[in-house]
């Protein structure tokens, strides 16, 4: 695996000597998000929760302006440039990596040309021109799986074998990229927890995350946190998941997943930094 992730203006160590598992933190502008119910839908309340996630050491910030829980509504494209563009242009030069969650390929268009340094997309650059919105940039992808749309997806998620189907589906999206001339430093990979997955699907992958990388031999981002698998898991709402959610983190890292996609940053990073203190 390459040593390092190339995000748009940073090149992020990911396989260098000592180097601490990225944390990626999750800035949600919309109303209906699962976890945080819109709490920094405005912009001075998103910018105030960005400063503070900054303050806290993170390492990326993930920006989406459209919710993906099950079951959840499609925004209009122009809804959401309308959230995402003052958020990017007010960041942009914050000093860490801006990521945007998006599956729309105008928006990755419009993001990527206002600053962006990573898209992550939840449908694996599968939409008419996705592809050639990024193929030209340097911005890092995140290459996530998803059985189905978030709108159904949790109704009847189905495998033969999971981890065989979701590392063959990374494959071709992979191989799909690097035919229009991507990177494969440029490249990361998702196993999509919760995006067209039971429980029992979801810990399949969760124990295999490093025997997926070794697989890929792409850097895994692995976002967890508060999701349905932690509840079912601990028996939690949404609001007490946070251990749960750090234990799903360190689970991870210790197989060798490279990025970890949280809400709660400052927690995420002590754990990081007292299990790798543990480990010297």
């Amino acid at each position: 695996m390459q040593q390092y992730f190339q995000c748009g203006r940073y090149r992020l160590a990911v396989n260098t000597p000592n180097a601490r598992p990225l944390v990626m933190g999750i800035l949600n502008i919309t109303p209906d998000s699962f976890s945080d119910g819109g709490q920094f839908y405005s912009l001075e309340f998103a910018l105030s929760h960005a400063e503070q996630m900054i303050a806290d050491g993170v390492d990326i910030i993930d920006i989406g302006a459209e919710s993906s829980r099950p079951g959840s509504p499609t925004v209009s494209l122009s809804e959401e440039l309308d959230r995402l563009m003052p958020i990017i242009y007010a960041l942009r030069d914050c000093g860490k990596p801006l990521s945007i969650d998006t599956y729309k390929p105008m928006v990755m268009r419009e993001a990527i040309a206002a600053g962006a340094d990573l898209i992550n997309d939840i449908n694996a650059f599968r939409a008419d021109g996705a592809l050639e919105a990024v193929k030209e940039s340097d911005c890092g992808l995140c290459v996530m799986h998803m059985q189905g749309q978030p709108q159904t997806m949790q109704e009847r998620p189905a495998y033969d074998d999971v981890f065989a189907e979701v590392t063959r589906f990374w494959g071709e999206r992979v191989a799909a990229l690097e035919r229009v001339g991507v990177e494969r430093s440029r490249i990361s990979i998702d196993p999509g927890f919760g995006f067209g997955k039971t429980l029992a699907h979801n810990l399949v992958l969760l124990r295999n995350i490093g025997k997926m990388q070794q697989l890929m031999d792409l850097p895994m981002l692995v976002g967890a946190s508060r999701k349905t698998m932690i509840g079912n898991l601990t028996g939690k709402p949404i609001e007490r998941r946070l251990a749960g959610s750090v234990a799903a983190a360190l689970v991870a890292v210790a197989q060798g997943a490279k990025i970890v996609r949280v809400h709660d940053v400052a927690e995420t990073i002590d754990a990081l930094a007292v299990w790798q203190a543990g480990l010297a």
